[in-house]
């Protein structure tokens, strides 16, 4: 498995090389050096996109759990915790049991933990937000590591307002939108829902 992700992963810079006509730049350097690269220059690109929407908007397009998302995309894109399928629903639940811990611990109208401090009822509202977001990613098949990070900024109390949640989402949807550009541009199946329906793909992507 490692193997094959690390086959995957060097395609897919592989490929934008090539789109980008920097061959000659790439040969001088490692195959790690020029991943590394890639993943400096998509990781900054993708969060400086949703910041910049934030900052047009004044909205909360970008909080800290997309970074680790960000990481996912352009590292094991046709992982399936990557796929957009997973993403979005794993914020999505991630997001819904953040906001039920804070109104079963009655913490809606509270100031953030990090305003207060943590209580009692702070500790039970991100235990049971993160334990139910887990729950809820296993049973529906829809893993994304990522949403467990969405389910405590949630419940901590960093972002509490149910009208803030289709921003949130809208924030994950322009990331992906992102990703399937730039995996699409370096030639690999990146899925437009689920990597189940590339699966055949996935084998011949990884001969490559």
């Amino acid at each position: 498995m490692g193997l094959r992700n690390e086959q995957l992963r060097w395609q897919l810079v592989r490929g934008l090389v090539r789109t980008l006509h920097l061959e000659r730049l790439a040969s001088r350097y490692s195959r790690t050096t020029v991943m590394a690269a890639f993943n400096l220059i998509n990781g900054s690109l993708s969060i400086a996109l949703v910041s910049f929407v934030a900052l047009i908007t004044q909205e909360a397009f970008i909080f800290p759990s997309l970074g680790a998302t960000a990481f996912i995309l352009f590292y094991v894109p046709l992982a399936q915790p990557a796929s957009p399928r997973n993403t979005l629903c794993g914020h999505l639940i991630g997001a819904l049991a953040g906001l039920l811990s804070l109104y079963l611990f009655g913490l809606q109208h509270h100031p953030s933990a990090f305003v207060t401090g943590v209580d009692l009822a702070r500790v039970g509202a991100a235990s049971l937000s993160l334990g139910l977001t887990g729950c809820l990613m296993v049973l529906l098949r829809v893993a994304h590591p990522p949403a467990g990070a969405t389910a405590l900024i949630v419940s901590l109390g960093l972002m509490p307002d149910p009208a803030q949640l289709p921003i949130l989402m809208a924030g994950v949807g322009l990331l992906l939108v992102h990703a399937f550009i730039m995996n699409r541009l370096a030639g690999l199946p990146y899925p437009v829902w689920s990597t189940r329906s590339a699966g055949n793909d996935h084998v011949a992507a990884a001969k490559i």
